[in-house]
């Protein structure tokens, strides 16, 4: 019974996840860490492993202690969008792999997207392909994204039945 509960391709409804320290790996890899804020590709001033918001100044520093913090806060908050948003059972790895989607794109996005439409009628696949999808900022297609959203979306789909 215990190497079911830990089997990780064992579906589970999001809410009874909690993100992997792969996962969490993977959010600060793909994120990159700058320490000193600056503009990202289209202009929002952006700090430690892809924090934004009004207390974000441009220059400012922070330790890598404070941008651990920001990371474990900021993946909370795609964490909990990901719990409201996906109403069917997934495998730790696709929850992952939401996770590091919702952690770039939002929890707005995520909830208007099609690829959650998808996933949460049945469509794994369907789903999967919407990943590609998100790879660009304001109109333009940028490598990272598109890099990003094909990693994203093969440990995602590889658990689809």
């Amino acid at each position: 019974m215990r190497a079911i509960l830990e089997n990780p391709t064992v579906r589970k409804l999001a809410l009874a996840l909690v993100l992997s320290a792969g996962g969490l790996a993977a959010i600060s890899t793909n994120e990159g860490r700058v320490n000193k804020a600056y503009l990202d590709p289209v202009g929002i001033v952006t700090v430690c492993n892809g924090h934004t918001g009004p207390e974000v100044k441009l220059g400012q520093a922070k330790t890598d202690e404070q941008c651990d913090d920001l990371l474990r806060s900021d993946a909370s908050f795609a964490e909990a969008g990901v719990k409201k948003y996906v109403k069917v059972p997934i495998t730790q790895d696709q929850y992952d792999a939401l996770v590091d989607f919702t952690f770039n794109v939002g929890v707005a996005n995520l909830a208007s997207s099609t690829l959650v439409h998808k996933l949460n009628a049945g469509d794994c696949h369907g789903a999967a392909a919407e990943f590609p999808r998100w790879n660009r900022a304001k109109g333009v297609v940028l490598p990272g994204l598109t890099a990003r959203r094909e990693q994203e979306r093969t440990k995602f789909e590889a658990d689809c039945p």
